[in-house]
């Protein structure tokens, strides 16, 4: 049975709603620090628009100058009639005196022509700018002075979105609320005809399908059409702003500041791409962030806002900006005065720092000359500690050296001692046994063989080569590389070569002695039984065959075998 089976169950539920509480927590964390991480990009961005939004506005009238060369090589009345309609929709949402001017135009034009469906379409225009413009009642009487019967199919749904836009300004607009009640039923009349009439993938139909969910409390359902509509990227920009718009206010009733933030931002920068001045997204975008503290990104949307419905004569939007701007304006005024009052504080303060500041200075000033002078003292006493430095370590070298050769002495001292008594027991008994062997022959009366023996110089030399042979041996065993290591020293063609292993010729034993120590040549020629001329030749023909510099053969061949000692 495993511990957790052991638990209550109380205890276990409790424990699971921990878990699932800490992940819920988690993964909010994560959400709304990704959600400030897009806000804050898309700040950026829209702050850099807005820098470079002379570039969006020349390219704006550019398209109008190319419109107008339209209008202007126009080859009839009808060719006319429709290159003002494309310039009254560009300069709609930029400039609706401009607008107003191609409408009355147009009225003109249709009606020299006769046509109809010119003249409905002119009066529609007519209608739709007056909308913007702020006359909405002028607005709903012409919409209203023109049958519904004669009204082409193809604009239909213009003329119920003229009527629909009008009718939820004076919604909001009227005081009386039978009023606002007559205009609501005429604005969710003309709303359901223009869902009948459009097409249900057209951003008309999206955006008032979205509205109408948000209306009938289901506004989940609105955030999740205008998403599918928005995932497809062939849209205007234009057509992205109108449906962001209408997202952030989806997500502004599901209570989604940051969402709504979102797209509030999305939809301005696309406004500010389009060159329009009639928007609303900057100025709900500037009462979001007034709301959260951030007085002075709302101050300059809100004065931007202002400054594009004065340029484009939209009353509608003066007079929504007109609602909160004074009070976005009289904090953000008090804020500066706070900020002014705050200057004027940090710069009394920063005077005195100021004050502090040099007396610190000076102090500094004075003390960084103690610590000159301290430090000219502490540089002479480093020269000098270095000086002494150096002294100990070229003793320490020497000691090193010093220690080295009586390492090296110790070592061969030892082992000639051992030689040594060894040849010294050897040759007692040596000696011993030719003084019975002379008695011998010196009791037996023979005279003649004692006289030959004491004549003879056979023993000497049998000992004096046994003696060398055993130098040898033990000079090598001391030494085991002193031959290839000699060798080395030598010019390649002077390579000494032993006839026999473990035996060394005449030159090798001479510095073989050397090595030991012994450099007197009387001494090496008493050693080796030659004269001290000989031993000199021996000398001067051995550095001649030096491969480097002569003059310090000899000290490189007391260095042979360190490394072994």
């Amino acid at each position: 049975m495993t511990f957790e089976k052991l638990l209550p169950w109380t205890f276990k539920k409790r424990h699971l709603i921990i878990r699932w509480l800490f992940s819920f927590l988690l993964v909010t964390i994560a959400t709304s620090s990704s959600a400030n991480s897009k806000n804050d990009s898309l700040m950026a961005e829209l702050h850099k628009i807005i820098l470079n939004r002379d570039i969006y506005i020349s390219q704006k009238e550019n398209r109008l100058d190319s419109l107008r060369k339209v209008l202007y090589n126009a080859s009839d009345d009808k060719a006319r009639f429709l290159a003002m309609g494309d310039l009254l929709d560009e300069f709609r949402p930029y400039n609706t005196d401009s607008a107003f001017a191609y409408c009355r135009h147009r009225e003109i034009l249709a009606s020299r022509t006769g046509n109809k469906e010119f003249m409905t379409n002119a009066r529609l225009n007519t209608a739709n700018v007056l909308g913007s413009i702020g006359m909405y009642k002028e607005a709903l009487e012409i919409a209203d002075s023109i049958p519904y019967n004669t009204v082409p199919d193809y604009l239909r749904s213009y003329y119920f979105y003229i009527k629909r836009t009008v009718a939820s300004y004076l919604m909001d607009f009227s005081i009386r609320e039978e009023d606002k009640m007559k205009y609501r039923g005429i604005f969710e009349m003309c709303q359901d005809s223009l869902l009948k009439l459009s097409e249900p993938t057209s951003v008309s139909y999206v955006v008032d399908m979205a509205d109408k969910y948000n209306r009938m409390g289901n506004s989940g359902k609105a955030v999740e059409i205008l998403e599918n509509f928005l995932a497809d990227n062939s849209h205007s920009i234009h057509t992205r702003a109108i449906c962001a718009n209408s997202l952030a206010h989806s997500y502004q009733i599901l209570g989604d500041k940051e969402k709504q933030k979102e797209n509030l931002l999305i939809s301005s920068i696309a406004d500010m791409k389009a060159s329009v001045r009639e928007y609303m997204s900057l100025r709900q975008l500037a009462l979001l962030l007034f709301e959260e503290g951030d007085i002075d990104n709302a101050h300059k949307f809100l004065s931007i806002a202002m400054s594009d419905a004065k340029k484009c004569n939209s009353r509608q939007r003066i007079l929504e900006i007109n609602d909160i701007f004074p009070i976005v304006d009289s904090v953000y005024v008090n804020e500066i005065q706070h900020q002014k009052g705050k200057q004027q504080i940090l710069i009394v303060i920063i005077s005195i720092l100021a004050v502090f500041l040099c007396i610190a200075i000076l102090w500094l000033w004075k003390q960084m000359k103690k610590t000159s002078n301290a430090h000219s003292i502490a540089t002479d006493t480093n020269k000098k500690l270095k000086q002494l430095n150096e002294e100990l370590v070229d003793l320490n070298k020497k000691l090193t050296e010093v220690n080295q050769d009586i390492a090296e002495n110790s070592k061969i001292k030892e082992a000639y001692i051992t030689q040594y008594m060894t040849l010294c027991s050897t040759y007692i008994e040596k000696y011993d046994s030719y003084r019975k062997t002379l008695n011998k022959l010196f009791i037996a009366g023979k005279t003649d063989e004692l006289k030959k023996a004491l004549g003879s110089t056979d023993l000497t030399d049998e000992e004096l080569k046994a003696f060398y042979h055993n130098f040898d041996s033990t000079f090598l065993k001391l030494f085991p590389t002193f031959v290839a290591d000699f060798n080395k020293l030598l010019s390649p063609d002077e390579q000494i070569v032993l006839k026999k292993d473990g035996q060394l010729n005449t030159e090798l034993r001479i510095t073989a002695l050397i090595r030991l120590g012994i450099t007197d040549s009387a001494k090496i020629a008493q050693f080796l039984r030659y004269s001290v001329t000989t031993i000199y030749n021996y000398r001067v023909k051995t550095r001649n065959k030096a491969l480097d510099n002569r003059k310090e053969f000899e000290e490189k061949i007391m260095e042979i075998g360190l490394d072994n000692i």
